[in-house]
């Protein structure tokens, strides 16, 4: 009888036992599974860019091959990139480095930049490239514009469509433009006849050549060099010529106006393609005279390091590219800019 009962203890005993080790097994696959499960709910969805801050930058830094930027971890969307139009009177060396610089800025805001230019100076293709950007709703707009009065229309429809627009190294007054970006012009035609002045001792005969005599820029700029020439000094301009962008046609009116008059002591180069096309007919002629030219581009500095350039006029055109994309990036994201981003004015010299 008490076997039979120590029997049946222990049977009870084992049954717990196992009813326990069984519960505690159990209890324990949930807590692990509830763990996997926390673990999968916090790793990063696929298609996104991992980051880690880099202690050298203090920024975050892709940990893969991906360089897309995301919103904020408050939101699921990602960050729109902006899309920036350019567009330039013409194509030009010049400009192409200022799209260079340009381009360079944007990408370190991963602001994707469009350049558009007509492949002579030509307004009413500006006129369209502007329009096709309005439809594409890009984010921004900087136009060197040919016509200012023809372009106003256009510039305040897309300020109309919420694109900002800055005009740069020409402005358009009249129109809603959100900023110029350039130097004065009328001060840049100043110190040309300044610097030419000094060169020639106050007196002298001298040929100009400007670019597209329509650009308000360039009217600016002569109008400030003819009023101090003919007020400040005893110099005498005996032709004003216009190349209307075209480099073949600058050095056609340079090689005519060195022939008609052979006395003269300087050609001044108001615009950018003045400048390439003077050094072509200074190396072809052997020419011992002043030549002052605008823009500190690759052209001038070597005419100026081999003798054929005696002063460059500057307005910092290296800067326009940088200023362009920082403008349009803090008027896309409404806020402040200032009317007028001055670049300044510098004389370089030999």
């Amino acid at each position: 009888m008490n076997r039979h009962r120590s029997r049946s203890k222990s049977h009870c005993m084992n049954k717990f036992r196992w009813t326990c080790w069984l519960l505690f097994t159990m209890l324990l696959l949930f807590t692990l599974t509830s763990c996997a499960v926390m673990t999968s709910d916090s790793s990063v969805p696929a298609g996104s860019t991992t980051s880690s801050r880099s202690s050298e930058s203090g920024g975050l830094q892709p940990s893969g091959k991906e360089t897309r930027l995301h919103a904020a971890a408050s939101t699921d969307q990602p960050e729109k990139n902006k899309i920036f139009g350019m567009i330039y009177p013409m194509t030009y060396p010049t400009y192409e480095m200022i799209t260079m610089d340009a381009a360079q800025a944007a990408g370190k805001h991963h602001v994707t930049l469009n350049v558009n230019a007509p492949d002579e100076a030509n307004t009413e293709q500006q006129i369209r490239i502007v329009e096709n950007m309005i439809k594409q709703h890009v984010d921004g707009i900087a136009i060197s514009p040919v016509d200012a009065a023809a372009l106003t229309p256009v510039i305040n429809k897309a300020i109309a469509a919420g694109i900002p627009v800055v005009t740069f190294e020409s402005d358009a007054p009249s129109s809603k433009r959100t900023a110029y970006i350039g130097a004065d012009n009328y001060r840049t035609g100043q110190q040309f006849a300044i610097t030419t002045s000094r060169l020639l001792n106050n007196q002298g005969m001298i040929l100009v050549e400007s670019g597209l005599q329509e650009m308000h820029g360039l009217q600016q700029r002569l109008n400030g060099f003819i009023d101090y020439i003919r007020n400040d000094t005893a110099i005498e301009v005996l032709e004003v010529n216009y190349n209307q962008g075209n480099e073949a046609r600058a050095a056609a009116d340079i090689e005519a106006v060195i022939d008609a008059h052979p006395h003269f002591n300087a050609v001044v180069g108001l615009d950018f393609v003045s400048v390439s096309a003077s050094v072509l007919v200074w190396k072809a002629k052997g020419l011992n005279r002043h030549l002052i030219a605008l823009g500190d581009t690759s052209t001038s500095e070597k005419g100026l390091v081999n003798g054929q350039i005696s002063a460059v006029i500057s307005q910092h055109e290296r800067k326009w590219g940088v200023e362009i994309i920082e403008t349009l990036l803090r008027a896309s994201d409404g806020l402040a800019v200032g009317d007028f981003i001055d670049t300044g004015i510098i004389e370089i010299n030999q």
